[in-house]
């Protein structure tokens, strides 16, 4: 086989049959109508746990809580399979991403420019975030009871960074030991482990990168399978999970999951208004009109609550539609698809502060720092596929010392928020190409 469909710019030209072969393993997912599944268990677990409830006294406590531990337990593997392949999934999905570049040169000019964007409308996101969680406070509509039940989750791994300030947190996660970084489950060293990975594959020839390259697109492949795995699980972990919580902290709870789902939303609209912006003044089109020319690719999204399996669709969307530059198109859609995942990361921001609130934990100004940090590289590295946000969440949550098992309160609404930030990522993609066309119009022609 020719060493050059190894190379960089191949993974971009070859990006549309990469794609469709990982979109035909979720489309059992699509054909199925997960979300509707998922949207049906998630009203059957509120109304299995009202029943269940000891308010009503229907059921004793003690059944109460025996019958919630079975119901419950596919939630856990569900949570526990996604935990499982998070690392290696994130850490080859940035290699991955890094190398999809033609060549050096390639990397150092569109891809600095394109890096240096992605990086800046992330961190835009995550304020965003930031901006309506502490303006809602979503969290103080929770009722406290929950804190005992999150709490006693087996899932918490808190960590006290408390005492730490942020350039120590900095300096901390440079990588030392390549080893302990990916059985560490910090976030931070994986993904800057893979960029250090990355670039160094890129300076490399192309038969000496092909092994490692294959091992890790082979680690990808393998951990979504295990994702899709625990996306079918999905129905039965938010009922049992769901059905569960209500019957240790009552109806109340869902109130503030309520105002929180709101809170998500509405962050995700600002992002969007900020897409527009940059369309309208960068770009030089109309709002309305780009929003007309994507809105396929967003129906799309939003079904399949995977930009990956939409890429193909994003693409010729970008080409006929935005008529931007195949040159552009097809090396920022695939790497956009990997690392440009702004509606990831302010649901990232939004659930932290959410859940930190619930916890009655203030996180001070490093810590708030170290999640703008965290949910910026660790949304670079996020693959495109449904469920993988939960996993990262749990990350980001331990590493401000939050309890994971907070999780438990959101999970049944995720879903709902996973379609919506899908096409909020989709659309910075198609932005990004937009954008990136622009400024290579004002210094030559297009092809």
């Amino acid at each position: 086989m020719d060493m050059k469909d190894f190379t960089p710019f191949s993974f971009a030209r070859k990006g549309r049959q990469a794609v469709k072969e990982f979109s035909e393993g979720l489309d059992h997912l699509v054909d199925g109508r997960l979300w509707v599944k998922i949207v049906l268990a998630l009203a059957l677990g509120i109304l299995v746990g009202f029943l269940l409830s000891p308010t009503l006294g229907w059921v004793s406590v003690d059944w109460s809580k025996a019958i919630v531990t079975w119901l419950a337990f596919p939630g856990q593997i569900f949570l526990g399979l996604i935990q499982l392949v998070i690392i290696p999934l994130v850490f080859a999905s940035v290699v991955l991403g890094i190398v999809s570049s033609d060549s050096l040169q390639q990397l150092k000019t569109l891809g600095l420019k394109i890096g240096i964007y992605y990086v800046f409308t992330t961190v835009v996101s995550v304020g965003l975030g930031f901006f309506v969680a502490y303006l809602i406070r979503p969290g103080r509509f929770i009722n406290p009871k929950f804190l005992e039940v999150a709490a006693s989750d087996s899932s918490v791994v808190p960590v006290a960074i408390k005492d730490q300030n942020f350039a120590n947190i900095v300096s901390n996660i440079i990588p030392s030991n390549p080893f302990s970084v990916l059985v560490s489950g910090e976030m931070l060293p994986v993904v800057l482990l893979a960029m250090f990975l990355g670039v160094a594959l890129m300076s490399l020839k192309d038969e000496d990168a092909k092994p490692l390259v294959s091992l890790l697109n082979s680690f990808q492949k393998i951990s979504m399978i295990v994702i899709g795995w625990a996306m079918n699980l999905a129905p039965l972990a938010v009922f049992g999970l769901t059905a569960g919580l209500l019957v240790q902290v009552g109806i109340d709870a869902l109130l503030g999951v309520g105002v929180y789902l709101i809170t998500v939303i509405l962050g995700l609209g600002l992002v969007l208004i900020f897409y527009l912006l940059l369309v309208k003044f960068v770009a030089k089109m109309g709002p309305l009109e780009f929003l007309r020319k994507i809105r396929d690719v967003q129906l799309l999204a939003f079904s399949t609550s995977s930009s990956a399996s939409v890429m193909p669709l994003t693409l010729e969307t970008a080409e006929k539609e935005l008529k931007v530059t195949p040159s552009i198109s097809q090396f920022v859609i695939p790497l956009g698809t990997t690392i440009n995942m702004d509606g990831t990361a302010l649901y990232q921001g939004v659930a932290t502060i959410f859940l930190a609130q619930v916890f009655n934990i203030d996180l001070s100004m490093g810590q708030l720092l170290m999640v703008v940090l965290t949910a910026t590289l660790s949304s670079i590295g996020a693959p495109g596929a449904p469920g993988v946000g939960m996993g990262i969440l749990s990350v980001i949550l331990g590493n401000v010392g939050i309890p994971a098992g907070g999780i438990i309160l959101i999970l049944g609404v995720d879903r709902i928020l996973d379609m919506c930030r899908t096409v909020i990522n989709v659309t910075g993609d198609l932005t990004a190409a937009l954008v990136m066309d622009r400024w290579k119009s004002i210094d030559q022609p297009k092809d």
